[in-house]
């Protein structure tokens, strides 16, 4: 099989949305179907901070993953958030996952970024263990304040 990372295209959504929703079933969630509709707006904007690259095996998608870059007040080199990876339960341990990543690092570099983070749930050991190949943990506990949306 002959994988290939690329940035989505906008003709991608009828195979990413299969991805994105597996990702969702993974971590038992439901994001509404408008959110979905706007965030695939977004990652074709040009301009817009979010990104989608592909995993493409002989023509099917296989594979995800949701970048979004941002300033710092740290360094002036913007950090990219690597928010969503998702690849499909058969090619999970392929290399699938890391090319996605490299892609990552490999995009925030060539845009002059400090940092590429993510995180993940503590109950998420499969991905760990390549996370921990491919990165530092940065010791850093996660807070967070659910809005009330208008």
């Amino acid at each position: 099989m002959q994988t290939t990372i690329r940035i989505a295209r906008p003709d991608d959504f009828t195979a990413w949305l299969p991805l994105w929703q597996g990702y969702q079933a993974f971590y038992k969630t439901a994001i509404p179907p408008s959110v979905t509709e706007l965030t695939w707006a977004r990652f074709h904007q040009p301009g817009e901070p979010m990104h989608c690259a592909v995993a493409d095996a002989d023509g099917g998608l296989v594979g995800l993953v949701h970048y979004i870059a941002h300033r710092s007040c740290w360094t002036a080199g913007d950090y990219w958030y690597l928010q969503d990876l998702f690849v499909l339960p058969a090619l999970r341990g392929t290399g699938v996952g890391r090319a996605l990543i490299q892609h990552v690092y490999a995009s925030a570099l060539a845009q002059g970024a400090s940092r590429v983070w993510w995180l993940t749930h503590e109950s998420n050991t499969d991905a760990m263990h390549l996370y921990d190949k491919v990165a530092d943990k940065s010791g850093f506990v996660q807070y967070r304040k659910l809005l009330p949306q208008a």
